[in-house]
């Protein structure tokens, strides 16, 4: 995929208030611990997470997602009645059914004539966004968009550590599936997206190449979909080992096919944003890619796993501390369960 006429506008993020350490969900979890005689400390020492963030009770994934759209719309400097398009695109929903985007739509006293929907890819759902209002833009179909999310983790990791503690049977074994679920944290994140010619940034999404191989889309998989609100309950198993060695094997292919595409070699990017997973995962991948480390901006360390809104957020803090200047490449690299992969290249 190449554009030429489509730039990231703004970039904007909003964070919960309530910190959550990983030494308080092992407090969380001590009968489960000491059943098992597990050592306090495991799991930060194995993730590099040190701490992730709730909501405060009773916010809906489009509240948050709401939040983060105002936030960059008044940085892209647009009247709402500009905004052509809003896709949400979160893990977290408020519902099934109608779409998400109707909440934040309505929220935001979006324009009738605005088109909206839901885009679901896992943690790959605002890159995806991003590359479904890329080709409307550059068609012509959109001049100004706005592609948001807003993950609620606190319901998934409620359940998992009530599903953990009151089964008694579990062993050492039956607990590895339940892990990455303690690694999501949340937060909400809003992309505009312009036609080039309305831009005043000048930031502009230069393409990107995509990937996947589905035969693994077992290793991650959550319940049944039922929203991410309170009420829920939902729980998720993964294969973590086994989804982070096939993960990098398709993300391998897709730097591949970026670089190819975009004509780049390794050492084009000025900057790298990754989804943030963990200390394992990002020091594997950019072995495999052959990236510089000192490249990386990283957020997983404070932030956790955000899902979908983890690459925008993180994006957006480089921008904040000084790493993006005028002129830099910026190299967006995005995984997902499923497995899919979307890697896109911006000038910045």
């Amino acid at each position: 995929m190449r554009y030429t006429d489509v730039c990231l506008e703004a970039i904007s993020y909003v964070l919960p208030p309530q910190v959550v350490t990983s030494a308080m969900l092992e407090k969380w979890m001590k009968p489960l611990y000491d059943r098992l005689n597990l050592p306090e400390g495991r799991l930060e020492l194995m993730t590099g997470i040190r701490e992730r963030r709730f909501w405060k009770p009773g916010t809906k994934p489009s509240e948050a997602s709401a939040k983060a759209a105002r936030l960059a719309i008044d940085l892209a400097g647009l009247a709402i009645r500009e905004v052509d398009c809003l896709l949400h695109c979160s893990v977290s929903r408020d519902f099934v059914e109608p779409a998400t985007s109707t909440a934040v739509h309505r929220e935001l006293n979006l324009p009738p004539r605005a088109l909206n929907f839901d885009v679901s890819n896992a943690c790959l759902g605002v890159l995806s966004g991003m590359f479904l209002m890329a080709n409307m833009i550059q068609l012509g179909q959109v001049q100004a968009g706005i592609v948001v999310s807003g993950e609620n983790s606190g319901p998934l990791i409620d359940g998992t550590i009530e599903r953990l503690i009151k089964d008694a049977n579990l062993s050492r074994q039956d607990i590895k599936p339940y892990f990455a679920s303690l690694t999501i944290g949340s937060a909400a994140a809003a992309v505009v997206m312009t036609h080039r010619s309305r831009s005043k940034t000048g930031h502009r999404l230069l393409g990107g190449a995509h990937c996947s191989n589905t035969q693994f889309n077992h290793l991650c998989q959550g319940s049944d979909d039922a929203g991410m609100t309170d009420a829920s309950r939902p729980h998720m198993q993964t294969d973590a080992q086994e989804l982070l060695q096939r993960g990098i094997d398709v993300a391998e292919q897709t730097w591949e096919d970026a670089k190819k595409e975009l004509g780049w070699n390794n050492d084009t990017p000025t900057t790298v944003c990754c989804h943030q997973v963990g200390r394992a995962h990002r020091q594997l991948l950019y072995e495999r890619l052959h990236l510089d480390m000192d490249k990386d901006f990283s957020t997983f360390e404070f932030l956790g796993n955000c899902g979908s809104a983890s690459l925008p957020v993180t994006t957006a803090m480089a921008a904040e501390a000084g790493r993006l200047k005028k002129g830099d490449i910026l190299a967006l690299l995005g995984i997902g369960s499923g497995i899919n992969c979307t890697m896109m290249g911006v000038e910045w």
